[in-house]
């Protein structure tokens, strides 16, 4: 596993790219969380929420949401085969969520593309698109992201002892799932 490292005798250690992502979502949560408290004070002085003629639908979102959320187990499968040795397969899984990830996207931006709302409709436009809009330039760090570790693995640089730079893009993939999640749950179950 790359992401403790020992000595020995002594305590083994996170890898420092592992910290460094840690640290990194801290600060990436506290900007979403900052994006849920203006949604939520929004909603508070805005009456009917959303406003009338507002239809965001829920099926296509769910569908699309349904494909993020399985590409967090393909990610970790590619992690499961970093740590078997079986670069090969990792290299397919992380293709695999890549796919996925665009096909997320698609759907967010066809949706866009139908909505009678924009960005300066009203509050509801405002905070829709502000957060969904940050999330998806999230989700487009995420592909880059795999772009990245591909071209490592292909160039060798990704192996069972050292695949740190996986396993934190696939933290970083985790926690763009988790956010949507959330942001799904609110925007399209809540309203």
């Amino acid at each position: 596993m790359s992401t403790p490292r020992e000595t020995q005798g002594q305590r083994s250690t996170p890898h420092l790219l592992v910290v460094g992502i840690i640290i990194f979502l801290g600060s990436e949560l506290m900007f979403f969380a900052s994006l849920f408290g203006m949604y939520f004070t929004l909603r508070s002085q805005t009456s009917p929420w959303p406003p009338a003629g507002i239809d965001i639908g829920f099926v296509k979102p769910l569908i699309f949401t349904i494909v993020l959320v399985s590409s967090s187990f393909t990610v970790q499968m590619a992690v499961v085969r970093a740590r078997q040795g079986n670069i090969t397969s990792t290299k397919r899984w992380i293709w695999l969520t890549f796919l996925m990830g665009w096909i997320f996207l698609f759907g967010q931006f066809w949706d866009y593309l139908e909505f009678e709302f924009s960005i300066g409709t009203n509050a509801y436009g405002s905070a829709f698109y502000t957060m969904t809009g940050f999330h998806a330039l999230h989700v487009f760090a995420g592909l880059i992201a795999m772009l990245v570790v591909l071209g490592r693995a292909g160039a060798g640089a990704v192996t069972r002892e050292d695949h740190a730079g996986l396993e934190v893009m696939a933290y970083y993939w985790h926690f763009v799932d988790v956010v949507w999640i959330a942001l799904f749950l609110v925007i399209f179950v809540v309203r």
